[in-house]
């Protein structure tokens, strides 16, 4: 147990954090809050803010006698149906995938305009010119990810 006098000096030693608040408007009439007083700003007086905890987690509420429920074999279906959609947009994502590798490929030879003098190849024109495939085969590798995913969450 802490004594009084003990409990006392820390009340004292412990100073109250607090800091000012600025509230500054530009010549352009721009505002910024800042703790630095600056000229075109003015102190605001704010309320000091509790800094007592909250509840760490509410408390669960019982569901409803007169809630509605579904049975069993209904939310089977349900999920055997939303199985087969995810599985039907994960076969249609792929072949996209497959289908954006593919042109990412054929785009990635050089065109005769993007040869330099010497026969070099200019890599700017050409990673400029398939960025938009990248990006393509990019989002759907994100989509199979994502669906696959989804598909793990299942019961």
């Amino acid at each position: 147990m802490i004594k009084p006098v003990v409990a006392m000096f820390l009340l004292v030693a412990v100073p109250l954090a607090q800091a000012e608040i600025y509230k500054c408007t530009d010549t352009a009439g721009h505002v910024t809050y800042s703790n630095v007083a600056s000229k075109g700003c003015a102190k605001m007086n704010l309320e000091p803010i509790s800094t007592i905890p909250g509840n760490k987690a509410a408390p669960k509420t019982p569901t409803p006698a007169a809630f509605p429920r579904v049975d069993d074999s209904a939310q089977k279906a349900r999920d055997n149906d939303r199985r087969k959609i995810l599985e039907q947009e994960l076969s249609a994502e792929q072949k996209n995938l497959e289908e954006a590798k593919k042109k990412l490929a054929e785009g990635e030879i050089a065109l005769p305009q993007e040869r330099m003098q010497g026969g070099a190849i200019n890599q700017a024109k050409v990673q400029e010119r398939t960025q938009p495939l990248r990006d393509q085969v990019q989002l759907h590798q994100r989509n199979v990810e994502a669906i696959q995913k989804e598909m793990q969450n299942l019961r």
